[in-house]
């Protein structure tokens, strides 16, 4: 099923727009491909402008960045511990923006949005 991102057929008020035009091909949106651990794989695609980016589709590393040292340190992905965005998500290991996840220096919580970035970068928690 596609979804679509173009304007409610319903106002805040919850009255009914009249449609002045039909759906475009550019309203619609990509499915949902989760990033997960696993070994590497980015893929490409292409936007609006003649644009790219580059989706994580599977990740094994991460640039971890330690506030009390100031450094980024490159470290393995282990496990994924806790999602806010989706308690499944933890038992499928699938990453997003926001997921706490565990590594070999501690556990990190991820702040780069992956599907758009192509990276994974996250803040050392403890």
């Amino acid at each position: 099923m596609a979804l679509w991102q173009g304007r409610s057929s319903r106002k805040k008020t919850g009255g009914r727009y009249r449609p002045f035009r039909n759906k475009r091909k550019h309203e619609i949106s990509t499915e949902f491909q989760f990033s997960v651990i696993g070994d590497s794989s980015i893929k490409k695609y292409k936007t609006m402008g003649g644009n790219s980016k580059d989706r994580v589709m599977s990740a094994e590393m991460v640039n971890v960045y330690d506030p009390k040292k100031g450094k980024t340190i490159r470290t393995k992905i282990l496990t994924v511990t806790d999602n806010p965005a989706n308690p499944n998500y933890v038992q499928r290991n699938i990453i997003n923006k926001g997921a706490i996840i565990q590594t070999e220096l501690g556990e990190a919580r991820i702040t780069s949005r992956m599907g758009q970035t192509g990276t994974v970068n996250a803040v050392l928690i403890s």
